[in-house]
């Protein structure tokens, strides 16, 4: 299995002038993800996406991705999920292939478009946001209002359990809490939509989808593509580290999802869904 990190010599600068050091760096490389699909005899194989990423979970970043894209709709629409064998040397454990059960019916023509998507923009290539729109079941809400104290203290409870991050500082997380902080699962990677591919993924073959009780935790700025992606995970509460963008604050209003980004241990700012936030006096310190 691929390391997700990897050593590299570096010149420091500092106040006494520059020195010769090893440094930590978070690793980044491609992954091919090929689709089985078809009857028991007559099995067709499509290769249906490049994603540059970080090693690892890579089977969960499969799964995460077909899901979200609205390819499977459940972890029973898959037989097997394996690194493909009857490969180049140097593509080993970077091409991986999902077999669908032959049960499943797919359109050939609609997959056959070949997403290619880098580790800093899930979207690139895809022409509007119609193209990229997936179908969105109605989100449960049996959500119990979060403490806005239990809020602040995301980012750092998020920090604590980034294990890559703390030797690279090279990746994007997502955590997955529960009402009251607990962590539930964390993921980590070079781009923030593989990261939560990943995280979908584990939920997915857990079978704890949806995640309606449940708050996603990011570390970076919210996109698009991020709502839509929690919004398939049945997931109603999002909080971000950074700023959201006006499509991604339309696509959480649209399906009443709450939003708060700028989250610092001192303040946040609510973008909608406020409902599901109680707040304290004296809420951040």
């Amino acid at each position: 299995m691929a390391s997700s990190v990897t050593s590299t010599k570096i010149i420091r600068i500092g106040p006494n002038g520059q020195e010769n050091a090893p440094d930590l760096v978070a690793n980044e490389e491609p992954l091919e993800i090929r689709l089985g699909i078809g009857s028991a005899n007559e099995r067709e194989q499509l290769s249906l996406s490049v994603t540059m990423r970080t090693p690892g979970h890579d089977k969960e970043l499969a799964l995460g991705f077909l899901f979200t894209e609205g390819i499977i709709n459940s972890f029973d629409d898959v037989s097997s999920i394996e690194y493909c064998q009857t490969v180049k040397t140097e593509e080993a454990e970077n091409v991986i292939r999902v077999e669908l059960r032959p049960t499943i019916q797919l359109d050939a023509d609609k997959l056959s478009r070949h997403f290619y998507t880098t580790s800093s923009c899930g979207v690139c290539g895809k022409s509007s946001i119609d193209a990229v729109q997936v179908p969105i079941q109605p989100l449960k809400d049996h959500f119990q209002k979060v403490d806005s104290k239990v809020v602040c203290q995301l980012p750092k409870l998020l920090e604590d359990a980034q294990m890559v991050f703390e030797h690279t500082g090279g990746l994007h997380a997502c955590g997955l809490f529960s009402s009251d902080g607990k962590l539930l699962e964390l993921r980590e990677d070079v781009g923030r939509h593989n990261a939560v591919d990943k995280l979908v993924g584990v939920l997915l073959s857990k079978k704890m989808l949806p995640a309606s009780d449940a708050i996603l935790m990011l570390s970076g700025r919210v996109s698009f593509e991020l709502v839509q992606k929690a919004a398939r995970a049945g997931i109603n509460f999002i909080a971000a580290i950074g700023a959201p963008s006006s499509l991604a604050i339309e696509m959480a209003k649209k399906h009443d999802i709450t939003m708060v980004g700028f989250l610092k241990n001192s303040s946040f700012n609510i973008y909608s869904g406020e409902k599901r936030i109680e707040i304290s006096k004296g809420t951040c310190q």
